[in-house]
């Protein structure tokens, strides 16, 4: 196994260190996990398709009017 040095900041090794602590593990264990995470296959890569594919699952997720463009009184504040 290759040694690898990293300098954090403060905060940051506090954190690590409090995790470390609560899963009674070393802080080398959860870096190497974390860049495993980070460096998989699939992570960072853009996910593909159309806004309504990336957000489908938002679709009716809330209540109102369904297209205020129709209702010419909402427009007329409008830019005031």
């Amino acid at each position: 196994m290759k040694t690898l040095s990293v300098k954090v900041p403060d905060g940051l090794d506090a954190k690590l260190t409090a995790m470390a602590r609560r899963r009674k593990t070393t802080k080398s264990t959860i870096v190497r996990n974390a860049l495993e995470h980070a460096l998989h296959d699939n992570a960072g890569k853009p996910k593909r398709g159309s806004a309504l594919d990336l957000a489908r699952d938002l679709v009716g997720c809330l209540e109102g009017p369904g297209d205020l463009s129709v209702n010419k009184a909402y427009f007329k504040t409008f830019g005031r």
